[in-house]
């Protein structure tokens, strides 16, 4: 199938490995440019290198920085020539249970999960034609909540609903707005979340057995898909979250 992504310019956050990572090589692999972001400097780098100079150049940037939003659409603005969509993605929260999570924490992850990502949209609008798409990185926690990941379960399903909003909003300029839901996919973060448990190899055997599939997702399985809703030929996909998870959710 041709996506229609030959020219097109797309800016990914959290990109300098993992689903943001695979989303852009999936792009960039079917005629896309892309401008990266991540909070390290020498990652960017390296990832754009990656990816192929000429299609790919990167920027270091923390959404929850307030400034972050500004910088990242001027740069691309400079080194796409033209801005077709986004992929934002965050880092995930700390983890941990509701009642030992400390205000602090709560406060720093909503200015991280929620008002950078929102800050970001309203920078990229007034350069959003139609034909446009912008695609948050959820979690399953947005249908089902995931031990010990109190904030996630907390923040994800509001995430959620704003996006169902957005995309209320948006639809009549003729922008889509979606978000994703990665199931367990074999990124740094997974293997983070394993190795606090205390025996990361049957914690990973236990969630396996818990999937329909009965194995963990590579990076380039939720890219694809990632790259496909972005695209063009996916222009009547809008105002939903689609799990990308193996079958691991219960919920329809």
């Amino acid at each position: 199938m041709d996506l229609g992504l030959g020219g097109r310019g797309y800016l990914l956050t959290g990109a300098s490995r993992g689903l943001g990572f695979a989303t852009a090589r999936a792009l960039v692999d079917d005629g896309a440019r892309v401008l990266i972001s991540a909070r390290s400097a020498d990652a960017v780098s390296s990832a754009a290198a990656e990816l192929g100079d000429g299609a790919a150049s990167g920027v270091a940037a923390d959404l929850a920085d307030p400034g972050a939003a500004d910088r990242l659409v001027a740069a691309a603005r400079e080194r796409l020539d033209r801005i077709d969509g986004a992929l934002i993605s965050v880092g995930g929260p700390p983890p941990g249970a509701v009642l030992d999570t400390a205000d602090d924490d709560w406060r720093s992850a909503l200015d991280s999960v929620v008002l950078g990502p929102l800050r970001l949209v309203r920078a990229l609008l007034p350069h959003l034609g139609e034909g446009a798409a912008i695609a948050f990185v959820l979690s399953t926690s947005v249908r089902e909540p995931l031990p010990g990941l109190a904030i996630s379960n907390g923040l994800r399903p509001g995430l959620a609903m704003t996006i169902k909003s957005l995309a209320d909003e948006l639809g009549p300029r003729g922008i889509r707005v979606l978000g994703l839901m990665p199931g367990t996919v074999a990124t740094d973060r997974m293997t983070e979340l394993w190795s606090a448990s205390g025996d990361p190899e049957a914690a990973r055997s236990t969630t396996e057995a818990g999937i329909p599939l009965r194995r963990i997702g590579e990076p380039e399985e939720f890219g694809r898909v990632a790259a496909f809703l972005l695209s063009p030929a996916a222009s009547y996909v809008t105002g939903t979250v689609v799990a990308v998870d193996g079958g691991r959710l219960r919920a329809p």
